[in-house]
């Protein structure tokens, strides 16, 4: 015989991981299909959107989708269910929002146009010495 306490403990989804846990799935997944330049940026106190943005390239178009393919594998492992995925079609540009980590997969072409590293890390370098 099932208790009430029971049947609520099987309803409930399981809490979200530490955002550590999943950082450190998404940067196996990427490494998994050996996705170039990866570059994860700490966007805390910068934005209420996310916490972290992980930056990586993609060879071709089928290796963009396949990259974010792997991490949405990957973070469904760990019970997390993405919040979007957008550009999958043209696979020039694949975001996968998984909450607290937004991961973006570009070609290197759209990645170096856009700039997303300089648009998030601007102000971040302490100022140059004077000479």
């Amino acid at each position: 015989m099932t208790t009430a306490a029971q049947v609520i403990k099987t309803r409930l989804p399981n809490p979200p991981p530490p955002v550590e846990t999943l950082l450190r799935e998404v940067h196996a997944a990427v490494g998994e299909l050996k996705a170039k330049d990866v570059v994860e940026i700490d966007v805390r106190g910068k934005t209420s959107v996310t916490d972290f943005l992980v930056i990586a390239s993609g060879t071709s178009t089928r290796h963009v989708k396949s990259i974010a393919d792997e991490v949405v594998k990957f973070a469904k492992r760990l019970d997390v269910q993405p919040l979007g995925v957008e550009g999958e079609r043209e696979a020039e540009w694949v975001l996968v929002d998984l909450g607290d980590i937004v991961v973006h997969v570009m070609l290197p072409r759209v990645r170096e146009f856009y700039g997303l590293e300089r648009l998030w890390t601007v102000g971040d370098q302490p100022p140059e010495a004077a000479p």
